[in-house]
């Protein structure tokens, strides 16, 4: 599909199409010289045989045996000014019974003209594809797990792991272009410096009294078997959230892929109920501290920036807590209480100076609470936009 608005000239590039590196290196391009902005490895969306990496944007990635997807660029001239997916994922679709297509990986100049294009793009395909709502941004989609969102709020803040980060005027663009808000993101931060409210250590002393819940650290000698733990409580705890998806295995390998060189297993840890496992709380050093674009000439290859993240992953002052459940019928035993305090301690006799706590629906009013509870300031917000299609 080529096409042409104004002087804006879009060309479809589909999956397998060699075109998708001009795709991937154009937020390079965009953002070069930015402070805040980093992106994942170019390996996780183009793939790495060195490295072993099956590329997102690439046919063999497992994510397409239950998606369609397509990608758009924009130029002027031959300069390219923007880009944008177009998915339907048959099995979000199917899990709710919806006809729902996603637009992402949007990112373009400050030109309204130029995101209208891009926009016309995603549109008329998801159209054609049967879709009734178009539904964005995201990566590929946005599912609970996945990268996700717009920022609107907290762009003078640095990009925590799986982040998002964009400039000011995409909120603009898509609102103008006719979206509705169908959800907010919120994160927060804590300043490990302060000390935890004595209220949440007399919460947390009469749950020990009790004796019913008890709790412990992940235990790396059997990872594979925790990781499973986790994703089962995952998948109970989060089945009612807005975006829910239940984590397939090859998501469960990309997590570990992703986030095993920097565990912290103090970080991790479960609750249980009278020997039941009913909670967990994930938090992770951030691998974005040491992998951030230096802007360097040979500084910025995925080789460099993992040679960083190895060379750094012990001295990492700060902490994505990247998920937090409970059961269902296990959330007013003081599980939260337990996990928090226990974790907060071992943060600060780590060292570490900040934690962050995303992304939170803004709906979750429980959650927020207690993010609030134990300190932390709201900082930043993305937001997530619906377009009903004719």
């Amino acid at each position: 599909m080529n096409s042409v608005a104004s002087d804006v000239r879009i060309v479809e590039v589909p999956l397998g199409d060699p075109r998708i590196k001009e795709f991937v290196a154009f937020h390079w391009d965009l953002y070069e010289g930015n402070p805040y902005w980093c992106p994942q490895f170019d390996a996780d969306l183009l793939g790495n045989r060195l490295l072993g990496m099956k590329g997102l944007l690439t046919p063999q990635h497992p994510y397409h045996l239950s998606s369609v997807a397509t990608h758009f660029m924009a130029y002027k001239g031959e300069k390219a000014v923007g880009r944008v997916s177009a998915v339907v994922n048959n099995r979000f679709n199917d899990y709710y019974n919806v006809k729902v297509a996603f637009f992402g990986f949007f990112e373009c100049v400050e030109d309204y003209e130029v995101a209208r294009a891009l926009l016309d793009a995603a549109r008329s395909w998801a159209t054609a594809q049967g879709a009734t709502v178009l539904r964005g941004p995201g990566e590929y989609c946005n599912i609970t797990h996945e990268r996700q969102g717009c920022l609107i709020d907290g762009f003078d803040q640095d990009v925590y792991v799986e982040h998002t980060w964009n400039p000011p005027y995409y909120q603009e663009f898509i609102e103008r272009y006719g979206f509705a808000k169908v959800m907010d993101y919120h994160a927060y931060l804590i300043d490990l410096k302060t000390p935890i409210p004595e209220r949440l250590h007399h919460i947390s002393a009469r749950v020990r009294e009790r004796g019913t819940l008890t709790t412990r650290a992940l235990d790396m000698s059997r990872f594979d078997e925790d990781l499973k733990l986790v994703i089962d409580i995952y998948n109970q705890a989060w089945a009612q959230n807005w975006g829910f998806l239940p984590i397939t295995d090859w998501e469960v390998d990309a997590l570990v892929e992703a986030l095993k060189p920097i565990i912290d297993p103090g970080l991790c840890r479960f609750a249980y109920y009278d020997g039941e496992p009913i909670a967990v709380l994930g938090a992770f050093p951030d691998p974005n501290y040491a992998t951030k674009p230096r802007w360097k000439l040979y500084g910025d290859s995925d080789y460099a920036r993992i040679a960083r993240l190895f060379a750094t992953r012990r001295s990492i002052p700060r902490v994505r807590l990247i998920f937090f459940g409970i059961v269902p019928g296990f959330r007013r035993l003081g599980a939260d209480a337990l996990l928090y305090e226990e974790v907060h301690r071992y943060a600060v006799q780590k060292g570490y100076k900040s934690v962050d706590v995303s992304l939170l629906l803004e709906v979750n009013e429980l959650i927020i609470q207690a993010a609030e509870f134990m300190g932390g300031r709201r900082y930043k917000t993305w937001r997530i936009w619906d377009l009903p299609l004719s």
